[in-house]
């Protein structure tokens, strides 16, 4: 009976090992945490989108990112659908396309996938780190690396797949953080600590236009975390990598505009300003833009002339702040960058550098948007491993 050891239980770990083992294969999972899924337990906070029912090429970044086509096409999200139904995963598709367990809990995904796993027969050695993977190339008849990346260190994530592949001669892409909160040159960030809201988020990279995103901002005492944030942190975590300049612009009420603001607060000529702007944004962080102006909160409206009134109204609508790093691999959700794809053979992620030797999921350098994306690429590479394995 062919012996298959996968090292790391995480999404494409487990999905790897399912596949392998319904073929009657004799499979060996490593895990160096107490519990496999740990990565799957807290994504989504804890609802796990697991993946989106539109896949393409476009919605990954990578040196060499026409590599997840072939993953994609065989093992798109009809096909994933059909094995969370043979697993008794019942999916709940989201009108944008987003896609989660029924239950809304990621441990419902984990639970299922680990239970699919050891009926047939997969053999889990959790707390158990592989150190020498040339070791494993020679008692097994195929290995895979599926141990993630850097990102969500104090969940285990770290280097070893990267390690296993320099092993073997692979190059490296750099890797950082991506779907990461910013940390920001600015006092008045950490003042507005706590206070959220919905706005525009544009990124600029050496003062031009990168993209725009839109949805919830929140100001930490490090920067600026938020949903809007996380869809612009992998253009400017690659930026920060090269030493560009990094800002971002925050328009906090995306459906006004300069006169149409103004014109508002002119209007209410005997309320206080900061009154007048608690009205529209929370108080945090309409303090935290009138102490950036030097303007006094107390004082009213008709009192502030036209000018104030347009510096005012025109930094709501275009507040810029300087980024200076992000906030790193730890509280990052995925990592790009990784084992150099143009060494992998995207048909069967097989090492184009050692036979039986595959590489699926996040250590590659392939990094998805946020949305189900990145989970959806660990499904798909692992069953293409699984399914060269098993041929």
């Amino acid at each position: 009976m062919k012996k298959i050891a996968i090292i790391g239980a995480g999404a494409s770990g487990l999905l790897c090992s399912i596949f392998c083992a319904k073929q009657g294969l004799h499979v060996e999972l490593f895990e160096q945490n107490n519990k496999a899924g740990k990565k799957i337990l807290v994504s989504g906070n804890g609802r796990c989108n697991i993946s989106n029912t539109s896949l393409h090429v476009e919605d990954y970044f990578g040196d060499n990112i026409s590599f997840v086509k072939e993953a994609l096409d065989s093992f798109g999200f009809k096909e994933f659908a059909k094995f969370c139904e043979s697993i008794g995963l019942v999916l709940d598709i989201k009108e944008d396309g987003r896609v989660y367990p029924l239950s809304n809990e990621a441990k419902s995904v984990a639970s299922l996938l680990l239970n699919q796993a050891r009926t047939l027969g997969v053999a889990l050695h959790v707390e158990t780190k592989i150190t020498d993977i040339k070791k494993l190339i020679n008692n097994f008849d195929a290995v895979v690396v599926a141990t993630g990346s850097q990102a969500a260190s104090h969940l285990g994530g770290n280097r070893d797949g990267l390690e296993f592949a320099e092993a073997f001669r692979h190059n490296i892409i750099q890797t950082y953080p991506s779907l990461v909160q910013f940390h920001l040159n600015s006092n008045t960030a950490q003042k507005m600590s706590g206070a959220k809201l919905n706005a525009e988020v544009t990124l600029l990279i050496n003062n031009k236009k990168e993209s725009t995103c839109s949805g919830d901002v929140l100001f930490t005492n490090y920067g600026v975390s938020g949903f809007a944030i996380l869809d612009i942190s992998q253009r400017a975590s690659v930026a920060l990598m090269e030493y560009a300049k990094v800002d971002i612009s925050i328009n906090l009420l995306p459906n006004f505009n300069a006169q149409k603001l103004s014109s508002h607060i002119s209007k209410l000529s005997t309320l206080s300003i900061i009154d007048i702007l608690s009205g529209l944004i929370p108080i945090k962080i309409a303090n935290g833009l009138l102490d950036e102006l030097n303007i006094n909160p107390s004082t009213s409206s008709q009192d502030l002339g036209t000018k104030q009134i347009k510096k005012i109204a025109n930094q709501m609508l275009n507040w810029r702040f300087e980024v200076t790093d992000t906030h790193g691999f730890r509280h990052a959700e995925v990592a790009g960058g990784g084992v150099d794809t143009t060494e992998i053979n995207p048909k069967t992620m097989e090492s184009l550098k050692q036979k039986n030797l595959y590489f699926c999921g996040e250590v590659l350098d392939v990094v998805g948007k946020r949305g189900g994306y990145n989970f959806a690429f660990a499904w798909a590479s692992a069953f293409l491993a699984a399914k060269n394995i098993t041929k």
